[in-house]
């Protein structure tokens, strides 16, 4: 799973000015999906839902405010211990399994060590990685990803506070006011406690948050990321080796192409497209190792691989020294952090295993991420009953054995916001989505939210549509042409079906919340679950953090002792 990569950046899928020769391989010698959907566009969620099968929501892992992915390793919010991956559901069938790469689901709920939401708890039996993610903070003159608005905001009350404090020490020393003493050392104490509490931890989140673990052991704090992409590969060819005779799973999850961007001198300026086109082809490059790896142990016929992207590209992450620093989406609409509009959502999906499945094929039928899952599952002989599930196996499809996907509808959330639903009814050739509301776009005329870096899922920062905006994917695929009664004749009946499925699906999650009005009832909270990102469990607490050494003075570089 490579991290923000757009569908747009691979050859395979019509990009001709970027290499990536071993991704294409896979597609050549396996089966290709055209319409492989993401179930969230932004990284918690969508990993979520890729690991259990479910949409994020039915884990407590939608948002319902700004706040739309973890932001902290010494927060509380993850993967509900409740959950099952299809790790544990391979590790329950003889496989050994193992995660190499990013996590980005949590590592602690109540005390440092108790590693509730961490991937050994969640079927991994090896983990070696990064438990958050690779993000600018980790990048020295990078800049800041978290809740940069709200560092400035408490950056100049700081200094606010510490000129009025200065002041009132100038008109007690030069005579002007009389002052207790022991009232100006009280408030700068309080001066100093109300630094503290948000300059720990902001200005050290290197520290805090970009680390490496190899199991439940922190062996980087903080990371050599100029090192990282050697290591990750390293790890994971070791871990396929070390399994050769026995079954195994191997989630290798990249930190490409995540910014911030990797610098490598031997990928560094080769490419056609700045510093985002040399990390594309080094990640294929890498591609290109494990299936080497694979292939030169004899386990090709006996080896699934899976290539996809978490979701689509960040289209408005760029600058004037880099350039575009987020991936191409193709001829889809929006990007990472859009809701349901396409380009967010819609990401590469390459399945290969040389014997089994026919190479070449393509598959033009909407297919989900979510269903890795129970295709894992029926691979695995995994009989056992289980959850409410949203994806399905797609063997028979891959296979050839039948042309049509299992999904007739899929949902498509912003946040804990049902976004947009598509449906592909029987016997057409097409994919009508209806959005619920869209994200206003900023400045005016941009296809992004380019005034606040990502698009937000609530309040002021979406339109709703009643009746929603209605598309056929198959005869506009870029989204540009709403349907109307006028252009569509099936446009009544196709915003009958949907309000039948939102009503369904809704009908699936415990305790939903009642509403007599449709469209409200299509972007109202999906359930009662406990929400992973209040703001009780997304805040740094010292007592949840990972550390090397001794709380505070966490430093390690690996290979070598605590420092």
């Amino acid at each position: 799973m490579v991290d923000d990569l757009g569908i747009g950046d691979i050859g395979c899928y019509g990009n001709d000015t970027i290499r990536t020769p071993n991704v294409d391989r896979l597609a050549s010698e396996g089966v290709k999906l055209t319409q492989h959907i993401a179930a969230a566009p932004l990284c918690t969620p969508s990993r979520a839902a890729f690991m259990t099968g479910r949409y994020a929501a039915r884990s407590g892992l939608g948002s319902t405010g700004r706040v739309q992915v973890l932001l902290f390793l010494g927060g509380s919010g993850g993967l509900p211990p409740t959950e099952t991956t299809f790790a544990k559901r391979l590790q329950q069938q003889g496989y050994t399994t193992g995660l190499v790469g990013k996590w980005h689901l949590g590592v602690n709920c109540e005390h440092r060590g108790d590693h509730c939401h961490h991937p050994n708890q969640h079927g991994f039996g090896y983990f070696y990685g990064l438990p958050f993610t690779l993000f600018n903070d980790c990048v020295p003159g990078e800049g800041s990803d978290v809740l940069a608005d709200l560092q400035h905001t408490l950056q100049h009350l700081t200094m606010m506070l510490g000129a009025g404090l200065f002041t009132l020490v100038c008109v007690h020393v030069f005579g002007l006011f009389e002052m207790n003493l022991g009232l100006l050392v009280a408030l700068f104490l309080l001066s100093v406690l109300a630094t503290a509490v948000w300059c720990i931890p902001f200005k050290l989140l290197p520290t805090w948050n970009c680390i490496l673990m190899r199991n439940q052991e922190v062996v980087e704090q903080p990371m050599t990321v100029e090192t990282l992409p050697q290591r990750l590969l390293g790890e994971a060819q070791t871990f396929i080796k070390r399994n050769v005779n026995r079954p195994f799973l191997l989630f290798f999850s990249l930190a490409h192409t995540h910014v911030p961007l990797f610098k490598t001198p031997a990928f560094a300026g080769k490419s056609s497209h700045g510093r985002y086109g040399d990390n594309l082809e080094e990640m294929d490059w890498m591609i290109g190792e494990i299936t080497e790896t694979v292939d030169s142990l004899g386990l090709a016929n006996n080896t699934l691989m899976y290539f996809t992207s978490d979701h689509g590209g960040h289209l408005e992450d760029s600058d004037s020294k880099v350039g575009q620093k987020g991936g191409w989406n193709s001829i889809y609409k929006g990007g990472k952090a859009m809701g349901g509009w396409e380009g967010g959502i819609r990401v590469p999906g390459i399945f290969r295993w040389p014997g089994r499945l026919p190479a070449g094929r393509v598959v033009d039928e909407p297919t989900s991420l979510m269903d890795l899952y129970p295709t894992l599952k029926y691979l695995a002989k995994d009989t056992h009953t289980d959850r409410q599930l949203d994806g399905h196996n797609l063997m028979p499809l891959l296979e050839g054995k039948v042309e049509r996907s299992e999904h007739d509808f899929m949902f498509h959330y912003c946040g804990m916001n049902l976004n947009a639903v598509r449906w592909h009814p029987p016997g057409s050739d097409s994919i009508f989505k209806a959005h619920f509301f869209t994200p206003n776009f900023s400045p005016p005329g941009a296809v992004g939210c380019y005034d606040t870096k990502v698009c937000l899922c609530h309040g002021e920062y979406v339109t709703h549509h009643n009746p929603p905006l209605l598309y056929d994917l198959f005869h506009d695929p870029s989204e540009s042409r709403p349907l109307t009664p006028d252009t569509e004749p099936r446009y009544a009946e196709i915003l009958e079906q949907t309000a039948k499925a939102v009503e369904k699906h809704k009908n699936t999650f415990p305790n939903k919340r009642a509403s007599d009005d449709a469209s409200e009832k299509s972007s109202t909270d999906a359930g009662s679950v406990q929400s992973q990102f209040t703001w009780e469990k997304i805040l740094w607490r010292p007592w949840l953090q990972p550390c090397c050494g001794t709380f505070p003075f966490c430093g390690c570089k690996e290979g070598a002792e605590h420092f």
